[in-house]
C-alpha cells in the first residue's frame, strides 16, 4: 500500500485515456454470466442505454426481475410516499445488521424513527459547525505530512483519503485519534467488501443460502474487536458524563427522545457509533477520491477551484464561515458525487402489495432498485451527463432540479442523517489541500471501478503530488 510515509519521486504525467466508467452505456443488456462477471467490478457499467432513457426499466434474469426506477416521481413514490410498501430486502438487511447491528442503516421502521429523533441533534447545523475547527485543523497537520514529501512524489489518493478521514471523525467522534478503533474498523471493512465479491456457487439454491449464512458470520466476528473497544469507550464516557469532550459520542451518550426523555442503552449506542464511524468514514474518503480524479482530468475546472480558494482564504486555514464563500468548492463536490455517487446504488427494496410505479404495474415480491448511478446519469435529466461540469450545481439550476433527480445521500424519511457533516467536512478538506497541492494520475494506470456498498477504485489511485505556487512570494503558505 502506497501512503504518504513511504511515497516515493515520479515524474508528472498526464492522462490520455476516457475518464473511467463514463464510457456510453451498452445498448443490449447484458447475458447473466457477463452480468455476474461484472459484479466484480461495478456491475451498473452493464446497464443498457434504455435505463438511462425510460422512467422504469425492467431488468430480467434466471434468479428474477428487478424494477429499476429512474424517473424523479416514481423515486418519490418508492422513498417517500408509498414506502411503507417497498421495505429492504431481508438479504440487505441480514448484511448490514451482522455489520451495524440495529443502527439507522438496519433498524426496523418503529426503531430506527426514535434513534432518529435522538440522534437529530447531534447532526443539526449548529453541532457540525461546532466539529468544523477539527476538520480543518486535522487536514491541516495531515497537509503537513504531505508537506514532508519530496515534490513529485507518488501517493495512492484512495488510502490516503480514508487515512484522513479516519483520523476526522476519530476526532471529532472521540476527541482522541482513537488509533486502535480505527485499525479495528478497517480492517472490518476491507474484510467485509472481500466477503461482497460474490460468484455462481452463492446464487445457486440450498448452497448459495449456506454460503451466505457463513460470511454473514463471519462478518459478525469481524467486527467483535471493534465491539469491545467502543464499548469500553461507552463506559468511560458514563462515568465522567459530566466532565466529558463535547463530541459525537458523549451527545449521543447523553441523547434523550424529546417527547419520552428516553435515551439509549449501550448497545444501541453501540450500533449507531459503528453505523456512523464506518460508513461515515468510507463514503467521504471515496468522495474526495473521485473528487481529485475528476480535477486531474480537467484542468481548467481545477483552476476555477484554485481561483476561488486563493481569492476568499489567500492562503489561511478555511473556518466553517468560509464555506459560504466557496460556492465553486462545493460545486466541485457535487458534480463528482454525481458522476461517482459514493453509494451507487440504493437498497433493494421489495414490494408487498400491488402498486404503480410511472405506469407500470408493480406485483407484491417484486425486487424494486434505485440507483443513483444511472439516475445521475438520465439523458432526461442531465445534458451530456457523462461530463464533469460543477456548473451544473449552480443554485439557480439546482433550484429548477427535480427533488429525486440527485440522490448522493439517498432519499426519503431514510436520507443519510449525516448529509450536512458530510458536505461540511468534504469542503474543508478540499480548501485545505487544494490550495498547497495539485495531483496528476500516474500513467500508464487503469482506474476500475469496484463497487461495494460504496463505489472505489478497485486497485488504488496513484497520483503524483505537486506543491502550488505560495501565495507569498518566499514562505509557506499562510497559517492561521
Amino acid at each position: 500500500m502506497t501512503t504518504a510515509a513511504t511515497a516515493t519521486p515520479s515524474a508528472t504525467s498526464t492522462a490520455t485515456k476516457p475518464l473511467a466508467g463514463l464510457a456510453p452505456p451498452p445498448l443490449k443488456p447484458a447475458s447473466f454470466f457477463k452480468t455476474l462477471r461484472a459484479s466484480k467490478g461495478n456491475a451498473f457499467e452493464v446497464i443498457p442505454l434504455r435505463a438511462y432513457e425510460q422512467p422504469v426499466y425492467l431488468a430480467k434474469s434466471v434468479l428474477g426481475n428487478v424494477l429499476m426506477v429512474n424517473d424523479p416521481e416514481g423515486v418519490r413514490r418508492v422513498l417517500l410516499d408509498n414506502v411503507a410498501n417497498y421495505p429492504k430486502n431481508d438479504l440487505e438487511i441480514e448484511f448490514f445488521s451482522a455489520m451495524f447491528g440495529e443502527g439507522l442503516l438496519s433498524a426496523p421502521h418503529a426503531k430506527w424513527r426514535t434513534h432518529r429523533k435522538v440522534m437529530a441533534p447531534s447532526f443539526g447545523t449548529r453541532t457540525v459547525e461546532s466539529y468544523a475547527p477539527a476538520m480543518a485543523e486535522t487536514t491541516q497537520a495531515f497537509a503537513e505530512l504531505w508537506e514532508a514529501l519530496p515534490d513529485g512524489a507518488e501517493i495512492d489518493i484512495a488510502e490516503e483519503m480514508k487515512a484522513l478521514t479516519l483520523k476526522i471523525i476519530c476526532r471529532t467522534m472521540f476527541s482522541a485519534d482513537a488509533d486502535e478503533l480505527a485499525t479495528l474498523s478497517r480492517e472490518a471493512l476491507i474484510f467485509v467488501q472481500a466477503s461482497l465479491e460474490f460468484g455462481l456457487l452463492d446464487v445457486l439454491p440450498i448452497i448459495g443460502p449456506r454460503r451466505i449464512k457463513r460470511t454473514v458470520e463471519a462478518i459478525r466476528a469481524h467486527f467483535k474487536g471493534m465491539d469491545a473497544a467502543i464499548y469500553r469507550l461507552i463506559g468511560e464516557r458514563e462515568k465522567i458524563r459530566n466532565e466529558a469532550p463535547r463530541d459525537f459520542l458523549t451527545r449521543l451518550v447523553a441523547a434523550k427522545d424529546p417527547d419520552d426523555g428516553a435515551g439509549l442503552n449501550a448497545g444501541e449506542v453501540r450500533d449507531e457509533v459503528i453505523t456512523i464511524f464506518v460508513a461515515g468514514y468510507e463514503t467521504t474518503a471515496v468522495s474526495m477520491t473521485w473528487v481529485w480524479y475528476l480535477l486531474s482530468q480537467h484542468p481548467l475546472e481545477e483552476a476555477k477551484l484554485h481561483e476561488e480558494l486563493d481569492t476568499v482564504l489567500a492562503g489561511r486555514t478555511p473556518t466553517v464561515e468560509d464555506l459560504a464563500n466557496l460556492p465553486y468548492t462545493r460545486m466541485v463536490i457535487e458534480e463528482a458525487m454525481r458522476i461517482y455517487p459514493p453509494a451507487p446504488g440504493i437498497s433493494i427494496r421489495e414490494a408487498q402489495q400491488a402498486d404503480e410505479v410511472c405506469g407500470f404495474k408493480v406485483t407484491p415480491g417484486l425486487q424494486v432498485l434505485i440507483s443513483p448511478w444511472v439516475l445521475h446519469r438520465h439523458r432526461r435529466l442531465w445534458d451530456d451527463p457523462e461530463r464533469f461540469d460543477p456548473a451544473r450545481f449552480r443554485k439557480e439550476s439546482s433550484d429548477k432540479r427535480p427533488r429525486f433527480s440527485y440522490l448522493p445521500f439517498g432519499g426519503g424519511p431514510r436520507v443519510c442523517i449525516g448529509a450536512t457533516l458530510a458536505m461540511t467536512e468534504a469542503t474543508l478538506i478540499l480548501a485545505v489541500l487544494a490550495q498547497r497541492f495539485r495531483l496528476r494520475l500516474k500513467e500508464p494506470q487503469e482506474i476500475l471501478l469496484q463497487t461495494r456498498i460504496t463505489l472505489r477504485p478497485k486497485n488504488g489511485m496513484i497520483t503524483i503530488l505537486e506543491r502550488r505556487p505560495s501565495l507569498h512570494s518566499g514562505s509557506a503558505h499562510a497559517r492561521p
